[in-house]
């Protein structure tokens, strides 16, 4: 093996992409611009103009058209540097949507990346659009731009007879620069025209190859700065009401977050006493399979600045706070469980994360939770007894990552949870590499991962690797991947892994368009091929193939679909839950069809169909689904989004109980429907009010007697199990979540936002009732009722630190 990846190393090497890059002189001026929209400050005359932008997509080299010339400028202070941006059009083709912060709607928008190592991978993207509205990112070719990580920094927008203008300001403390005498920054300017969804760039870009911080200019003429000390407070208050059943809890918090800048280039980020009771609800829905179902973040300090962390994909947040790690020991004849947590509470947490100007990126973070309890009630006697499920915890990612060539990196991750007491104590630890070569044509990145686990039986150790070579830039592209794990690799305790023990390879390619054609804007097509196996013993498990298409017409509708095929006998070594045992189908066939319209139009709508069978004379499967749902932007203020999903299914099968030693499986009948609504009324770029609404309903009947799993995989009748033998393991599942939400920013990175949610639950066994009765039932259940107020405010040192040399 050490001789493949030797080769594939020396094969990857290359020389740079030759470009040339636009160079941007920088004017220093002793009296600030006035941030209001108005390019009449004396600060702007006489200031070199970046100029001439040119399209990238979905055409590339296409110059702007005369009335929609765009003209940028930049100068610098002390304290900050300011952009202004003329960005020339005819009025009514403006698209300005008003919408809450980072959420990007149907507005035009103007763009600056800046990059103050120069290196190609490390950007803050400041976007300003049309209407106002602020977003930023920080983006870099591993990982994506993460638009959780959020800076205070000011801008302000007018409309006039010919166009639209940018003004902003940038704050030192958003950015991390070194502290050299003169430096020279990457810089780009993009705009997007989203009528028609086009996009410029003030330096060409070409996407046929590379990421897109290699087509950076130079922004040059910067002397004599220096990093300011970077030390952000964020005071929060809030208060909660809940009712529910009868019974009304309160609750009030006062809390603080800090943002400290350690050095110039590395951050310190902490949260003391958190408070989440406004994060969002989980979209829940009914899960038969032997996996757990994985829920997206959402709370903002585990969605912020956390794009090192995310490396080697050890790290889910949602295990920080997340449910205990077991369950009460009790003696099933007397006594019950009565009282559960959903979660544990978080203590604290910090992260320190930054990059310095070599490229080398640590990062850390730290978590405590505290001490949780369960109840145990005595059916004899009705006393109640506590019992820890969860001691006090610490979480700990360490994460050291070197980026070099413009395009590579090579990383060593840790992860540990260290808990109090005999309870199971983790640890991972992988190397990473991501290799892409000087001419970014061929691409290599693989991992080594190792995961210990000290319990009380002894300390349980396991790996997982993984190879993957591929062509990453033209028209087509391929590659081949292989990815291992032996039976005790788990990352579970910090991480998320739904499988281990398998040795699985992948072969890929693809065919893209780069230039539009007379009818396309955009066409993709990919083809995969799956050998899957298990690690040992080293045995076939599986093998699936498929195709997928994507498009764009001029007329930005878009529309794609893909089929699936698992070839052949399947064997699934997971659903039985029982070490060692399989179940066996084969030949699924799946695909599905799905369509967007142009979202630019004040009425837009998708929809989706699809369907799953299989080709076995000794069994009938057969699902579909469907999808649809309007869009309505009614004004640049109030929007409004409906989906309805319904998908139905017969001759599924899957695992029931054991009966003994026996695994019994049951043939099941399942429907679902999902109804969701969302809706934002903004009254400008700081207000807003929005709502959303879900109902989940599924039902499973199983409707065709019970099987028990031979050793072969196969399922027999033989032994007669009916449904009588075990618990009704008919389903019906309904879930109604709705949150109503006022936001507004009353000053720079200060919040007001007040919440009303009400949610209803309820899980029986009437599998055959109607969705209508299902939801009549469900509003006999006990309706929770929550309303919660939250203010934050921002406090710069900086600024504390100007208004005492003033006093003084």
């Amino acid at each position: 093996m050490k001789y493949i990846v030797l080769s594939i190393l020396i094969a990857v090497s290359g020389n740079l992409i030759a470009q040339e890059k636009k160079t941007l002189q920088i004017k220093r001026v002793t009296e600030a611009p006035k941030i209001d929209g108005v390019l009449d400050d004396p600060a702007w005359e006489g200031v070199d103009e970046a100029t001439d932008f040119t399209q990238f997509r979905p055409e590339m080299g296409v110059k702007e058209l005369d009335h929609q010339k765009t003209v940028v400028k930049m100068v610098y202070t002390d304290n900050a540097i300011f952009i202004s941006a003329y960005l020339h059009d005819k009025p009514d083709n403006i698209m300005k949507q008003f919408t809450s912060r980072d959420n990007f709607g149907q507005a035009d928008f103007f763009l600056v990346a800046i990059n103050p190592n120069n290196d190609a991978q490390n950007d803050t993207e400041l976007f300003v659009f049309s209407s106002g509205t602020q977003a930023d990112a920080i983006a870099s070719p591993s990982t994506g731009e993460d638009f959780g990580w959020d800076a205070v920094w000011d801008s302000a927008v007018k409309i006039v007879d010919d166009g639209w203008i940018v003004e902003m300001k940038v704050p030192y403390a958003v950015l991390r620069f070194s502290n050299n005498e003169v430096q020279t920054w990457g810089i780009q300017f993009h705009r997007r025209y989203r009528r028609n969804n086009t996009q410029y760039s003030w330096n060409p870009i070409d996407r046929t190859k590379g990421n897109i911080g290699l087509y950076h200019g130079e922004l040059v003429g910067i002397e004599n700065i220096s990093p300011p000390t970077r030390l952000f407070l964020y005071p929060f208050a809030s208060g909660l009401v809940k009712t529910f059943d009868g019974e009304t809890t309160n609750d009030f918090s006062l809390g603080l977050d800090v943002k400290y800048g350690i050095t110039e280039n590395f951050t310190l980020d902490a949260t003391l006493i958190p408070d989440f009771s406004q994060a969002g609800f989980d979209n829940v829905r009914l899960n038969l399979g032997p996996f757990e179902q994985q829920f997206s973040e959402q709370r903002q300090f585990f969605k912020e600045g956390v794009d090192l962390f995310t490396k080697a994909n050890l790290f889910y947040s949602r295990r920080v706070g997340g449910r205990p790690s077991t369950f009460p020991q009790v003696n099933d004849s007397i006594e019950e469980v009565s009282e559960y947590p959903k979660k544990v509470n978080l203590l604290n947490a910090v992260k320190v994360s930054g990059r310095t100007k070599n490229g080398l990126g640590i990062g850390f973070f730290n978590a405590i939770t505290e001490k949780t309890y369960a109840k145990v009630r005595n059916l004899n006697t009705g006393n109640t007894r506590e019992e820890l499920v969860e001691p006090l915890a610490n979480y700990n990612i360490l994460v050291v990552d070197q980026q070099f060539n413009r395009n590579s990196s090579v990383s060593l991750i840790n992860t540990s949870v260290i808990r109090d007491g005999n309870f199971r104590d983790a640890n991972v630890t992988a190397a990473v590499f991501d290799i892409t070569n000087k001419t970014n044509k061929w691409n290599v990145d693989g991992a080594l991962k190792v995961s210990n686990l000290n319990l009380e039986e002894g300390t349980k150790t396991g790996f997982s690797s993984s190879l993957e070579v591929e062509k990453v830039s033209g028209k087509y592209r391929y590659g081949i991947e292989n990815s291992i794990a032996d039976k005790e690799y788990d990352i579970n305790d910090m991480g998320i892994l739904f499988r281990n023990n398998y040795n699985n390879f992948r072969a890929f390619g693809s065919y893209r368009i780069f230039e539009p054609t007379e009818k396309l804007n955009n066409f993709d097509i990919y083809m995969y091929f799956n050998y899957d196996m298990l690690f040992k013993p080293n045995t076939y498990t599986g093998k699936q193939t498929g195709i997928s298409v994507y498009a764009q017409t001029k007329k930005l509708w878009e529309f794609g679909g893909n089929i699936n095929f698992d070839i052949g006998k399947q064997h699934d070594y997971f659903e039985p839950r029982t070490e060692g045992r399989f179940f066996t189908f084969q030949n699924i066939y799946n695909n599905n069809i799905w369509f967007n319209s142009n979202n630019a139009k004040r009425f837009a709508m998708f929809g989706n169909a699809g369907f799953v069978t299989l080709f076995d004379k000794e069994r009938d499967l057969f699902s579909y689904w469907i999808g649809m749902g309007p869009r309505m932007r009614f004004n640049d203020k109030f929007s409004l989004s409906y989906s309805f999903n319904y998908e139905d299914g017969t001759g599924s099968r899957g695992f029931v109980t054991n009966i003994g030693d026996d695994i019994i499986f049951g043939e099941r009948a399942q429907n679902t429907i999902v109804n969701s609504l969302s809706g934002s009324y903004n009254f400008n770029s700081f207000h807003s009010l929005n709502l959303t609404f879900r109902n989940y309903w599924a039902t499973v009947t199983y409707d065709n007697g019970l099987f028990a799993l031979q050793e072969d995989g196969t399922l027999s009748r033989e032994d007669n199990y009916t449904l009588a033998d075990v618990d009704d393991p008919n389903v019906n599942f309904n879930t109604w979540n709705f949150d109503f939400r006022y936001s507004w920013q009353f000053a720079p990175g200060s919040q007001l936002s007040a919440l009303y949610r009400n949610s209803l639950f309820n899980s029986s066994t009437a599998s055959t009732e109607t969705y209508f009765n299902s939801v009549e039932t469900l509003f006999k259940q006990p309706i929770e009722h929550v309303f919660s107020l939250r203010l934050v405010y921002f406090i710069d040192y900086n600024n504390v630190k100007s208004l005492f040399k003033k006093d003084s």
